[in-house]
């Protein structure tokens, strides 16, 4: 699988981390992230991984800042995008269940690096359930595409 890792400069020692894992597991990573610990703004990286996933450049994102949340909110602005801020790993399992979450998000200041492990390969494993849950996702859909300017 192809993923697309996001960060600011607040979550950049987890960046590493995470790579590394997702490398051990067999999966390829494109870096849109920031290597670096300068204050940066997370928006860039937001809009960079969602542009990349609703593209279908790659095959989901995981964003990580000091939160999950901004970095989050920016990713859902691109029209395709369905991020989810994780920090637990039941949450990680059912937002690609019911929601088919694309991107999942967490905070390096809130989840330490063995859960944050914990987290992706939970969202990893899990499938889209379907069903009743893709009329939900249709639903979604029709009110982004109502809304665009």
């Amino acid at each position: 699988m192809k993923i697309a890792v996001g960060n600011d400069h607040a979550a950049t020692e987890l960046k590493f981390v995470i790579v590394d894992y997702l490398k051990e597991l067999g999966h390829e990573v494109v870096n849109f992230g920031t290597n670096g610990s300068e204050s940066c703004h997370y928006p860039e990286f937001g809009e960079k991984v969602g542009l990349a996933v609703a593209a279908g450049e790659v095959d989901c994102g995981i964003l990580i800042c000091g939160t999950g949340v901004g970095i989050s909110i920016a990713a859902n602005k691109v029209p395709g995008v369905r991020a989810a801020v994780c920090s637990d790993c039941a949450t990680a399992r059912l937002v690609k269940q019911h929601n088919n979450a694309n991107i999942i998000a967490f905070g390096a200041r809130i989840v330490g690096s063995e859960l944050a492990k914990d987290i992706v390969k939970a969202y990893l494993d899990a499938e889209f359930l379907g069903g009743r849950h893709q009329t939900r996702i249709d639903m979604i859909h029709e009110i982004e595409m109502r809304n665009q300017k």
